[in-house]
């Protein structure tokens, strides 16, 4: 099988390695992990340096790499002239097959060699708790009292919220198995529109708020292939957004997904995102950032309080059926049967869960984190009490 494989994917990509990665990426997102195994393969041997091909197949998370690999990358990095961007992804790939080892000290040291190229080549980071204390000051229960009826009165967005590496893949899957909903992808449009009206959402008037609403839907629309009545719209940032949602769409659906912060934290850190996530490349950063997190959510659940609904990722573990049930509810669909066999379903996953979600959820990536506690102090410090106190 692996030999007929690779020899589909020679025939379709050129002698190319970006091309193979391309091709690769693909066949990653329509399902068929083996020849998006043998497409990173094939990038290899055109090209053993790139270090996006050895990212990939770490980035898989199904132990793709081998001793081997493990050998050819160490030597890789060995190598001084090695270019800067295949350094940062053959680290955080080195990491994940030292993970895979259970090599738990010299995984850690990898992935913040890593997290430190991706860090110095990211963008600043924006004031989070001056975006906190603006969204207090501006969302408030009397705006939205004041603004009552405005928006587009359409119920169709689906929007799921959260950190990255919390569960939001999982539960966009399962409302995507409902034959009411479609999954689309995570939409960058509600960040746009959050960047064009700045900090001056007071001033928008009611044609101006509905025409905000209607060119996200607008947008949108152009991801809405299957035609059905509802679709969900997963981009984890658009928790600092929540506020406009309800200004803009205030029928919309919001799905806030929440873990628990140490797992969910050090899960980004040893993740190297593709973009929009620059805070997770520093542990304190990250800590600090899932405060932030907190911060908004509870402000909006507490001047709107029927606005989100709160999936905890330990919970929708432990008890499936229970938390599908309540999400599909809170969502205002009747209950399809199809959301608990929601690894069944092929539609095209595009985000860093993809092999997760095309299994029945398990339990043992819970309290993985825990061994790497010894390297996690300064995450610990920068969550305070949101240790503990994280699920309100």
């Amino acid at each position: 099988m692996r030999r007929r494989c690779t020899a589909c994917s020679r025939r379709a990509t050129p002698a190319n390695a970006r091309i193979a990665v391309n091709h690769g990426h693909a066949l990653r997102t329509s399902g068929h992990r083996d020849r998006a195994i043998a497409a990173y393969r094939r990038a290899l041997a055109l090209d053993p340096r790139n270090g996006e091909a050895w990212w990939s197949l770490a980035n898989l998370k199904i132990a793709a790499l081998t001793a081997a690999d493990e050998a050819a990358m160490r030597a890789l990095l060995a190598d001084a002239s090695l270019p800067e961007v295949d350094r940062m992804r053959l680290s955080y790939a080195l990491g994940r097959r030292l993970e895979d080892d259970a090599q738990a000290g010299e995984s850690f040291a990898c992935y913040a060699r890593g997290a430190a190229i991706a860090r110095r080549r990211g963008a600043a980071l924006i004031d989070h708790r001056a975006h906190a204390a603006q969204v207090a000051r501006v969302f408030t229960a009397d705006f939205f009292a004041a603004r009552a009826g405005w928006g587009v009165d359409d119920a169709a967005p689906i929007f799921v919220v959260g950190l990255p590496r919390s569960g939001s893949t999982l539960v966009e899957q399962i409302l995507a198995s409902h034959a009411a909903v479609e999954g689309t992808m995570e939409l960058s449009y509600m960040g746009a529109i959050a960047a064009r009206v700045g900090d001056g959402a007071e001033a928008l008037t009611r044609a101006e708020v509905r025409a905000l609403g209607e060119d996200y839907l607008a947008r949108a629309a152009i991801h809405r292939r299957l035609g059905r009545p509802r679709f969900v719209d997963k981009m984890p940032n658009n928790f600092r957004h929540v506020g406009l949602i309800r200004l803009i769409l205030p029928r919309a659906t919001i799905i806030d997904v929440r873990r628990a912060p140490m797992a969910t934290c050090f899960s980004c850190f040893k993740q190297l995102f593709a973009e929009g996530q620059d805070h997770s490349y520093d542990l304190g950063d990250l800590g600090r950032y899932y405060r932030y997190y907190l911060t908004i959510m509870r402000h909006m659940t507490s001047v709107q309080p029927d606005a989100v609904h709160r999936v905890i990722y330990e919970d929708l573990v432990e008890a499936t059926e229970v938390e599908v049930r309540r999400l599909v509810a809170a969502a205002g669909l009747p209950f399809d049967h199809a959301c608990l066999r929601f690894f069944e379903n092929d539609r095209a996953v595009r985000t860093v869960s993809s092999e997760q979600v095309r299994q029945p959820i398990y339990r043992s990536g819970l309290d993985h984190w825990t061994m790497f506690a010894p390297w996690l102090g300064a995450l610990r410090i920068a969550l305070g009490d949101a240790i503990d106190d994280w699920r309100s």
